[in-house]
């Protein structure tokens, strides 16, 4: 299978909602195949979401692509991710930003993002065991925050994370439908802005959802 011809259809298909040239150029650059079960490999340039195991699950491109660009990054931000899965939302993120801090839930996919991560030359990421809190507060605050799972309202605990003017984008709403939001730390609190419906794996710790494992 030609994998870049692959990749250079499903990055056209976007159309003109996706328009920052740098996302655009950072996804033509990722082999999104590297970052799927070899069993789901064939399908890795389809515009959908494939299961990774441990019930998670590497997320659209299109939503990747829109969530990224709402982050407006210039190349000299620090960003934390929430979700590493199988680490290609961190490749994308360390295509576009100084630095990349990623936390992921369980061992074995940490484990194995940041080994792949480090085979392809992202010395830029480092990847976490995520802790009950969310985030990772020891290397706040941060430019820009992505929440790769569903909450049940924005945590108050990630917004102190960011940076005055720091941009966050999160799924926010049940369980099983969310609305994807982008949140800009103001010097009061905050200002949100819609960016529609998307479905996510929920977020779980403290200030999201319990873990019903």
């Amino acid at each position: 299978m030609d994998f870049t011809a692959a990749r250079a259809r499903l990055i056209d298909s976007f159309g003109n909602d996706i328009y920052d040239t740098r996302v655009l150029e950072a996804m033509k650059r990722v082999p999104r195949e590297l970052f799927v079960p070899l069993s789901s490999r064939s399908l890795a340039y389809h515009d959908m979401p494939l299961p990774i195991g441990y019930n998670q699950t590497i997320s659209q491109p299109y939503i990747i692509a829109l969530m990224t660009q709402s982050l407006k990054l210039t190349g000299n931000e620090k960003v934390l991710e929430l979700g590493t899965g199988s680490g290609y939302q961190a490749a994308i993120l360390a295509e576009l930003a100084r630095q990349v801090v990623s936390t992921e839930r369980y061992p074995v996919l940490a484990e194995n993002a940041a080994a792949l991560l480090k085979q392809l030359g992202y010395n830029n990421v480092s990847v976490h065991i995520a802790e009950d809190t969310l985030g990772w507060q020891r290397e706040a605050p941060y430019d820009a925050i992505i929440v790769t799972a569903g909450a049940p309202q924005i945590p108050e605990e990630l917004v102190t994370q960011l940076t005055i003017g720091g941009r966050m984008v999160i799924p926010v709403g049940t369980r099983e439908l969310q609305q994807l939001c982008k949140i800009t730390r103001t010097a009061d609190k905050y200002e949100i802005t819609d960016l529609g419906g998307c479905y996510f794996v929920p977020l779980i710790g403290r200030g999201a959802w319990e873990n019903k494992e």
